[in-house]
């Protein structure tokens, strides 16, 4: 559907300085003071949006946010965040508030015990829980058409977008453009990489997983009993313990395995997908993304810089990222 929109080109990423340091822009991204400043320019964007839960068919419930901009270019892109992360994510809001200017419809989806809906399932959030978010993104997408639908994600939120890309055809359903920013790839290494890395990372999705657990063990208490998880204090212990629990998984390699998308699994992929990562990542491991199998479908940039969704351009906390991806969603809406 040919558009007027502009396209946004930001240029080569070129971060100066201490900008360049992948801690600092790994650790920037997801500030408190970072933030501050997108709460307040975000304020009339997410006062206008509108909270919807969609029903996936086995009956699980996805919390999102629909949001119309005040000239829309036809397009709709549906956005994924992180691991213990939420539609409010600085990233993701950062994304949001781009995209609305630019003029797509955004509809930011909240995974299963994400963001303010831990009481809308009483089954916990794991990685392969797949189905529900193809249901959800498949749903998005059939009421959208004819218009494009793309599907940006982010970390966690960029291996779901990869596998809702892989997976997607079969579903019964098209997205016309799929973008992801830092994804998973191998969970095993991402977990490897969390123990031996800066304490800080880890600790980071310890304390946010800790509070996740304790308001689903407070809302379901018959069906939970979360204190010996809270006994361990390193991701790996946790996250073991919790698969033997209350997971279908025989052993945390088989649950780890059971989201990679290493190997093969990208070799069929036939839905237009975009890859943009840094080697300096110190959560993902850059030897992933060289091993990636290359379908006509992938395209993939390995940038030198910009840590784990950071790719921060300024001390202001300028994204280029965010960017990048209007640049990318603009492009491909012009050729559909």
């Amino acid at each position: 559907m040919p558009t007027d929109s502009p396209i946004r080109d930001p240029g080569p990423y070129a971060p100066a300085g201490w900008l360049a340091n992948a801690h600092v822009q790994s650790i920037l991204t997801s500030s408190p003071l970072r933030k501050l400043g997108l709460r307040r320019r975000s304020r009339a964007y997410r006062t206008a949006s509108r909270d919807e839960i969609l029903t996936a068919s086995d009956g699980t419930r996805l919390l999102g946010h629909h949001s119309v901009p005040a000239r829309p270019n036809g397009g709709l892109a549906i956005l994924l965040h992180g691991w213990e992360g939420s539609a409010e994510s600085n990233y993701l809001l950062d994304a949001a508030l781009a995209l609305d200017a630019a003029g797509f419809e955004t509809f930011r989806l909240n995974f299963r015990d994400h963001g303010p809906s831990h009481h809308l399932n009483e089954g916990l959030f794991h990685s392969c829980l797949l189905d529900e978010v193809l249901d959800a993104v498949g749903q998005l997408a059939d009421r959208h058409r004819p218009g494009p639908v793309f599907l940006v994600g982010f970390s966690l939120g960029g291996n779901f977008a990869l596998r809702v890309a892989r997976n997607a055809p079969a579903h019964g359903f098209e997205l016309d453009r799929v973008v992801a920013v830092s994804p998973v790839i191998r969970p095993k290494h991402v977990l490897k990489a969390l123990e031996e890395g800066l304490s800080v990372y880890e600790q980071y999705f310890v304390r946010k997983w800790r509070r996740s657990l304790k308001r689903k063990q407070a809302l379901y208490p018959e069906r939970y009993n979360l204190d010996p998880w809270l006994r361990h204090r390193n991701l790996n212990d946790q996250t073991r313990w919790l698969v033997e629990a209350y997971t279908e998984f025989p052993d945390l390699d088989a649950y780890l395995e059971g989201y990679s998308i290493a190997g093969d699994y990208l070799d069929g992929l036939t839905v237009s997908s975009l890859v943009v990562t840094a080697a300096d990542d110190p959560i993902i491991p850059v030897g992933d993304f060289e091993a990636l199998p290359r379908p006509p479908a992938l395209d993939l940039e390995i940038l030198e810089h910009g840590g784990h969704c950071g790719f921060l351009s300024s001390w202001r906390m300028e994204s280029w990222i965010q960017q990048r991806i209007v640049s990318e969603l603009c492009l491909h809406l012009n050729r559909t």
